[in-house]
């Protein structure tokens, strides 16, 4: 497939967000964008009109691509409930409520068939894919039953951008140590890095980035200052049993902003080699 995947050193690093700057920076270059996540655990989603039920963050990626949401942008919707309960959904329906971590026991299976139909999916609606991650590649935990980030990024044959949070501090660690901790396969597949939410103008980061390309071999394709917007967080809990009715109006300007800000300050020829897979 041609595309990329974002992947975070974290949660809250910025990938929803920056994939869906991307998604609109792109689509109003005149390319068709399928936005795509695996597999998302949220309680934030958005009931379509046909009753099914998606996350909002791929909700919105889908409106910032300028093209109607559909179930197979997210095909494994898990939604956080009280107890240590879970419901699952696939395409957008629900398969019941399990208890603990017995996801892997009852749905795995099947939600990896759902996800590679999805995948299908998007490459035959779009000239590229964008695919975002969840949480880190490296929670050791948790890979053997990885259904969101490195096993997605090898099923669709695309490239990874790592993204990074400078915010909080402790960025080079945090880069370096998920590069260490992925396999050399893994490795491999990771193209470029992002770092996110910097705060200045991004000329004071130049021997920040020297480092990293020098210790790392891989380029720093962009550096993004951060920046406020009204898009909705995906990443928390808040008991809700009632999906959001966005006012998608509002959220123009937002997809624009983000956009604008992206192109700015990332090497969008870089970007493009490596969707292509020409890099």
């Amino acid at each position: 497939m041609k595309g990329i995947m974002l992947q975070g050193t974290a949660s809250h690093v910025g990938k929803s967000i920056i994939t869906t700057a991307i998604c609109r920076m792109l689509a109003r270059q005149g390319f068709q964008i399928s936005p795509f996540k695996a597999q998302n655990m949220t309680s934030h989603h958005v009931m379509l009109d046909t009753g099914q039920e998606l996350a909002i963050s791929q909700y919105e990626q889908a409106q910032a691509a300028k093209r109607k949401a559909e179930p197979w942008m997210n095909p494994v919707l898990l939604k956080p409930l009280e107890n240590m309960q879970t419901e699952v959904f696939f395409d957008g329906e629900s398969q019941g409520i399990i208890t603990g971590a017995r996801f892997k026991d009852m749905y795995y299976q099947k939600a990896l068939q759902k996800i590679k139909q999805g995948l299908i999916q998007a490459a035959n609606n779009s000239d590229f894919i964008i695919i975002e991650g969840a949480g880190s590649p490296v929670e050791m935990n948790l890979k053997e039953r990885d259904l969101s980030n490195m096993a997605i990024a090898e099923l669709a044959d695309v490239s990874v951008l790592l993204v990074a949070d400078i915010e909080r501090g402790g960025v080079f660690a945090s880069i370096v140590g998920t590069l260490a901790l992925l396999t050399e396969k893994e490795r491999s597949c990771v193209k470029g890095i992002i770092i996110n939410k910097f705060t200045g103008h991004s000329s004071l980061f130049v021997e920040g980035v020297e480092w990293l390309e020098n210790n790392t071999g891989i380029p720093v394709v962009g550096v993004l200052p951060f920046i406020e917007h009204q898009l909705n967080e995906e990443d928390s809990f808040d008991g809700r049993d009632q999906p959001f009715q966005p006012n998608l109006t509002s959220k123009e300007a937002d997809f624009e902003k983000l956009a604008d800000h992206v192109e700015a300050n990332i090497d969008r020829e870089k970007l493009l080699e490596i969707m292509r897979g020409t890099d």
